[in-house]
């Protein structure tokens, strides 16, 4: 009785929390477990920039943005378009007319994702979504002249998937960002008449359970306002219990702030982080949005994305792949192959994928001397045979109550009333369920014993007993006498 009291005061503690609008209250808030569960989602890139479909979705940037322009996009539009087209022009030409928000999510439920995530607004500042802040630069007003945000999150969470919503805090050409920045972002006009009140109206409007937050690099976050909007998103909103961020919220915030790291585009660790992350990445590997010039060889093979996603999973990671669908709503059918080969082999080793943690010893790192290589494989060895011998004395001890390997059960064990008995057996049979478990997993050590040998010492190693294949091989280098007195 006293402990189900214990875990329900905790509950309610918990759900009672409120966080206040600074990176130490928002960074201890727990990501809820639904995201570290899916492990697999997928990106969406759609908007104006899908009408040009050249080089990627940063076209205006690299054609009017930066100095000096790209000359292949000043070369394109003198291609293809009349002297004096401006960007906002492509809008009237982004019709959508082929978009089926059921057909994608059925395509994404095929996938074996398990979460979605569109792009609500990019860096050239349209809304997929009749955004008031948006006032004719938005996908009711102009161009497909439809609510793109809306449609598909019904029908993503109509297949029981999670649905997350990319928002660009900065835009490119807007007036009132580009005062504040030429104003060093001493004013706030863009944050506070257009970002923030698009922001909590998004919220408010679709329940997003994933906010992707990006376009953050240039202000600090006490432009963007984060924390205060976070605070609120976690307190107040209607998804404040499901809702998951990422950690795009200012200059300097990346892989340090958040609820979990994406630190940058294609990011992988190399080794098993300590805070939860993300590796978004893209199956044409020169764009995240469509591209019309794209060619097969720019695209990942199934085999690359299976591993990329393994490999991701293994050290702790979610995996968000970006498909970019045409202008007229269509996802590219190699796009949708890779997707649907993904889902086919996730059918078959989904258990080793979803909710899966990572084991706590990863061989994410190799080594090239061989002489390290050795003595890791060595030291790898001779740590699962002592902690074997451990295990059993730990049980040991813990079914006699010797505690003194034991200090969390020595401190319970002190805190207990004389009429409480210290349930000793239960974590007897703790580590024995353990001690099972790790031979299970390591059951294949001895039978490696000879190979383990082989590289210890290939110079003593008994010739006879050798892998066959070797056999040659180990005799030469033992005959070698240069290499022997090395």
């Amino acid at each position: 009785m006293k402990t189900v009291f214990v875990l329900l005061v905790a509950v309610v503690c918990h759900s009672a929390a409120r966080y206040s609008a600074d990176w130490t209250s928002l960074d201890g808030r727990p990501l809820p477990p639904w995201y570290d569960e899916a492990k697999l989602g997928i990106f969406i890139h759609w908007g104006v920039f899908s009408v040009p479909a050249f080089q990627s979705e940063w076209f205006w940037w690299h054609w009017q943005g930066q100095q000096p322009p790209d000359p292949k996009c000043v070369s394109f539009m003198t291609k293809n378009y009349p002297p004096g087209f401006s960007y906002p022009e492509f809008a009237r030409h982004f019709h959508a007319e082929f978009f089926s928000p059921g057909e994608w999510a059925d395509m994404f439920k095929a996938s074996g994702a398990k979460y979605v995530v569109l792009t609500a607004k990019h860096h050239e500042g349209f809304t997929n979504w009749k955004s008031v802040n948006s006032w004719n630069w938005n996908s009711v007003d102009s161009g497909p002249h439809r609510d793109l945000v809306g449609e598909l999150g019904e029908a993503v969470r109509n297949r029981s998937l999670h649905y997350g919503l990319y928002n660009s805090l900065y835009e490119w050409f807007h007036p009132l960002y580009l005062n504040d920045k030429k104003n060093g972002f001493r004013t706030q006009d863009f944050v506070k008449q257009k970002l923030l009140p698009e922001l909590y109206n998004m919220v408010v409007r679709y329940r997003p359970e994933l906010i992707w937050s990006d376009g953050d690099w240039e202000a600090p976050d006490s432009y963007w306002n984060s924390t205060e909007f976070l605070a609120w998103l976690y307190n107040d909103s209607p998804v404040k219990d499901t809702v998951v961020t990422n950690d795009r919220w200012g200059a300097g915030c990346a892989c340090k702030h958040g609820g979990y790291y994406n630190c940058q585009d294609k990011y992988s660790p190399g080794q098993l982080p300590e805070h939860k992350w993300e590796k978004c990445t893209s199956v044409d590997t020169l764009s995240w949005g469509y591209r019309r010039n794209m060619r097969i060889m720019d695209l990942m093979d199934l085999p690359t994305i299976i591993e990329d996603l393994v490999s991701t999973v293994a050290l702790g990671g979610n995996y968000l792949l970006n498909v970019g669908p045409t202008a007229d709503g269509m996802i590219p059918a190699v796009f949708e192959e890779r997707l649907r080969g993904v889902g086919a082999w996730l059918q078959v080793n989904g258990e080793a994928i979803y909710a899966s943690k990572p084991w706590r010893v990863q061989m994410e790192n190799t080594t090239r001397p061989g002489n390290c290589l050795v003595r890791m494989i060595t030291d790898m060895n001779d740590a699962v045979k002592a902690f074997q011998v451990k295990l059993r004395l730990w049980e040991t001890q813990m079914q006699q109550c010797n505690l003194p390997h034991f200090p969390c059960c020595q401190v319970v064990l002190k805190q207990l009333s004389a009429t409480t008995v210290f349930t000793n057996d239960h974590f007897a049979d703790k580590l024995s369920a353990l001690r099972t478990e790790f031979v299970r997993r390591f059951d294949d050590f001895d039978a490696q014993k000879i190979n383990f040998d082989l590289l210890r010492n290939p110079f003593t190693v008994d010739v006879e007993t050798a892998p066959v294949e070797m056999q040659m091989e180990l005799l030469e280098l033992q005959c070698n006498a240069t290499l022997k007195a090395k």
